[in-house]
């Protein structure tokens, strides 16, 4: 078996938590073929959105995935999430299942919580991010109020400056949500510090966007 994971930004945390869950589901012979295009979250950074040319890069690379003989791929940037959705008729018709690494985490928090806050070290994450909670919400028909939470100036910090940051933020919404989702997958070393700090629920998408790798996997009848 042999699975897509689409990075279009890395950090050594991210690799090491979203191949380590992805192992836990798929086994630890699932051959995982990576590809990386930084200059997409760039581009989406400095225009605040996702511009026709960084979607074009972000279907090249599931196309080049689709090409290398992967059964499914794993989307793992929120901030272009919604391109990913974009495609899924494709993905449907060419029988590759591309899968978004937080919309499983979105419709938990749904599920445990309807004031919820979205964490986010980038601006561009936290309207996808919201988007699809707010999706979620009326799937489940759950009304749910969301608390944007931008940790300003976290981008690229040491772990424990990192940590230290989240905290602060977290500290500021916690006495006015049920739950936090992290809007971006770099964040959830520090996921268990957090809840611990808060005492909140805290979500983060590596291992629910493992976990839906595995039933696409299923539905697709691989697994």
């Amino acid at each position: 078996m042999k699975v897509g994971l689409i990075y279009t930004g890395n950090t050594p945390e991210l690799t090491e938590l979203v191949e380590g869950e992805v192992k836990k589901q798929l086994g630890s012979s699932v051959e995982m073929f990576s590809l990386e295009d930084a200059s997409i979250l760039a581009e989406t950074r400095d225009a605040g959105y996702v511009t026709a040319n960084a979607a074009a890069r972000l279907v090249t690379m599931f196309m080049k995935a689709v090409q290398e003989g992967c059964d499914a791929i794993l989307n793992i940037c929120s901030s272009v999430g919604e391109t990913a959705d974009s495609v899924q008729d494709l993905a449907d018709y060419i029988g590759v299942p591309i899968v978004r690494i937080d919309e499983e985490m979105c419709r938990e928090a749904v599920r445990k919580g309807t004031r919820i806050g979205v964490m986010a070290t980038l601006e561009t994450t936290l309207e996808p991010t919201k988007n699809t909670i707010r999706r979620m919400s009326r799937a489940c028909g759950r009304p749910v109020e969301i608390v944007d939470c931008l940790v300003e100036n976290a981008f690229g910090l040491d772990q424990d400056a990192f940590r230290a940051r989240m905290t602060e933020s977290a500290e500021k919404i916690a006495d006015q949500v049920d739950v936090i989702v992290f809007a971006q997958g770099s964040m959830a070393y520090c996921e268990q510090y957090i809840a611990d700090k808060v005492h909140k629920t805290v979500l983060s998408s590596p291992r629910f966007g493992a976990a839906a790798l595995r039933r696409a996997l299923e539905d697709k009848g691989t697994l």
